[in-house]
């Protein structure tokens, strides 16, 4: 294969661009210099201290915050700069999880999973709730259509949130601290199916997180963010950062979890 080619090829694995992003809110920077790419497939960690600017980074790929400078780039397309019915076409593309779930408290699940379907595509209504089904299905909630919001756990809330994401077949998932105020066992069943979609389906999953279990769970890319220089310092996989990366904030970062184990097991002794 000539060398155009194989470049090609390569090009055609990268889902997502990031170039020389810089993020403000007016003149107060949050992050500059951004540059990494996300791969077709990949579980992409956004990673970092807090107050560091990881969900403003998630806001500026998902099109809900332009950039102060730089590009985001779907497939060789500038999000930023294209028409805004192509923009639309390809936000429609992308599926997202807040941190809260973000249901409608006053909808059933099969409401609130129903909702993007009624509004972008032309299902009957006998379609939508043959969807609607599989969607539950694939995140464990097969027979929780009528139940409300208020009615299931947070780790229920969680997955009803996924699939409401799912509803028009997304390329691209982006999770919000998708763990925060779960306990360890719901988090763990959460992760797996995160990895669980991404290999049956070869969805591109964005994660933002600081959860280190997560993190080395399911992550096989990743930015480091931090909020000091207020621009990254490490990027790839997680867990060959945990044993390659030099940079003490990153592995500071990346072995707290050893740390709290220690000083744990110091105080009971």
């Amino acid at each position: 294969m000539a060398e155009s080619q194989l470049a090609e090829v390569a090009n055609e694995e990268v889902h997502i661009e990031v170039t020389d992003l810089t993020m403000a809110y007016g003149d107060f920077v949050i992050q500059h210099d951004l540059n990494f790419t996300i791969q077709r497939s990949d579980i992409f960690i956004i990673m970092g201290g807090s107050g560091c600017g990881k969900s403003t980074l998630l806001r500026h790929l998902i099109g809900l915050k332009a950039p102060a400078k730089g590009e985001v780039i779907y497939e060789g397309r500038s999000l930023w700069h294209l028409p805004p019915v192509e923009r639309d076409g390809l936000m429609r593309r992308m599926g997202v999880l807040y941190q809260s779930g973000a249901l409608w408290t006053s909808m059933t699940l099969a409401e609130n999973i129903a909702l993007p379907l009624q509004e972008y595509t032309t299902l009957s209504a006998g379609q939508i709730q043959e969807l609607v089904s599989y969607k539950l299905s694939l995140v464990g909630l097969k027979g929780f259509e009528g139940y409300y919001p208020s009615e299931i756990s947070g780790g229920m809330q969680k997955r009803a949130g996924l699939a409401r994401a799912m509803a028009l077949d997304p390329e691209l998932l982006f999770f919000d601290e998708p763990s925060a105020g779960l306990d360890p066992v719901s988090a763990r069943r959460l992760d797996d199916l995160i990895l669980e979609l991404n290999q049956s389906l070869g969805t591109t999953i964005v994660v933002v997180t600081h959860e280190l279990a997560s993190i080395f769970a399911i992550g096989n890319n990743s930015v480091f963010l931090d909020p000091e220089s207020k621009t990254m310092i490490a990027t790839g996989d997680p867990n060959k950062l945990l044993e390659q990366s030099k940079d003490p904030k990153v592995r500071s970062f990346l072995t707290r979890g050893e740390e709290e184990t220690t000083t744990m097991q110091r105080g009971i002794s």
